[in-house]
C-alpha cells in the first residue's frame, strides 16, 4: 500500500532509541523526511546516518530535551529551519520510574507531567496552526496499554498518560475540519530497552528471574509473545498515512490482544 507521505515533513520525539526510532525509520522508508528528536546527539546522528543510507525519506535531528523549559521553542525553531514546516508530528514521550501510589510525591508529579503531558500538548499547539492553514496534517502521540488497564507499579505513567487520552480526544473535534486527524497509539509489551528495564524491576520486586518475568507476561498475551519495534511502527506509519484520514479521536492498541477491555 502507498501511505502517501512521500515528501512530507514529520517530527518525531523521543527518537534516539525504541519505538520512537522504530516510527522515524518507518517514515522514511516510506518516503517522508524526518526530524529525529532526543538526548542523545551521539546516537542521534547515527539513526540519520543509517536512515539517509538507504536512499528515501531523509533525516536530521535535534537535541532537545522534554524537561528543558526551552523544549517548545528549541523545536518549532528547528522545525521552520530545517523543514519551513509541518505535516506529521509523533509526540513519544519516555516513561516515568516505576512505583506505587505511595511513591508519587508532588515533586515527581510535577516533573513527569511537564515532560509526559504538558509539553506535548504546548508543542502541539504551537505547531497546528501551519497543519491548519495547509489543510492536512497528523497528529499521533504515543501513550501506554495503562491508559485503559492501570498496570502494576507504574502508578505515575498510569495516572499521567490518561490525561493524554482525554486531550487528545478533545482536540480531534476541534481540528478535524481542517484535514487534521489525531490519534492516541498504545503499545503493549513491546521489545525495548524500557521494557527491559521494567522487567528487569519486576524481577527485582518479586525476586522472580528475568525469564520467569517474561514468561509469565507472554503467557497472558493472546498472540503469545512480545511485540516487535517494527510491528509497532508500521502501525504508527499508517495512522500517519494519507489512507488514514477518515480515523482521527481514535485509541488504537498495538499489544498482542493482551489488554483484557473491550
Amino acid at each position: 500500500m502507498d501511505l502517501g507521505i512521500k515528501g512530507k515533513r514529520a517530527l518525531v520525539l523521543a527518537s534516539s532509541r525504541g519505538l520512537g526510532l522504530g516510527i522515524a525509520v518507518a517514515l522514511a522508508r516510506e518516503g517522508a523526511n524526518v526530524l529525529l528528536c532526543g538526548r542523545s546527539g551521539e546516537q542521534l546522528e547515527a539513526n540519520c546516518k543509517a536512515i539517509n543510507a538507504e536512499g528515501k525519506g531523509r533525516a536530521d535531528w535535534i537535541w532537545a530535551d522534554l524537561g528543558d523549559e526551552r523544549f517548545v521553542e528549541m523545536v518549532t525553531t528547528a522545525v521552520k529551519e530545517r523543514f519551513g514546516g509541518l505535516d506529521i508530528l509523533v509526540n513519544n514521550t519516555g516513561g516515568p520510574t516505576p512505583g506505587t501510589t505511595e511513591d508519587m510525591t508532588g515533586e515527581k508529579l510535577e516533573s513527569y507531567f511537564l515532560s509526559m503531558v504538558a509539553r506535548v500538548i504546548t508543542l502541539t499547539n504551537a505547531l497546528l496552526p501551519g497543519m491548519k492553514a495547509q489543510g492536512w496534517g497528523r497528529i499521533l502521540t504515543v501513550a501506554s496499554s495503562g491508559v485503559i488497564e492501570p498496570i502494576a507499579n507504574l502508578a505515575l505513567s498510569n495516572t499521567l498518560r490518561p490525561a493524554l487520552a482525554g486531550w487528545s480526544k478533545t482536540l480531534a473535534s476541534e481540528v478535524a475540519g481542517f484535514g487534521v486527524t489525531t490519534n492516541l497509539l498504545l503499545p503493549g509489551s513491546i521489545l525495548t530497552a524500557r521494557l527491559d528495564d521494567l522487567d528487569g524491576a519486576a524481577a527485582k520486586r518479586t525476586g522472580k528471574s528475568l525469564e520467569e518475568i517474561r514468561t509469565d507476561k507472554e503467557a497472558r498475551i493472546p498472540v503469545g509473545r512480545y511485540g516487535r519495534v517494527e510491528e509497532f511502527a508500521a502501525t504508527a506509519a499508517f495512522l500517519c498515512s494519507q489512507p488514514a484520514s477518515y480515523i482521527t479521536g481514535s485509541l488504537i492498541r498495538c499489544d498482542g490482544g493482551a489488554a483484557r477491555s473491550v
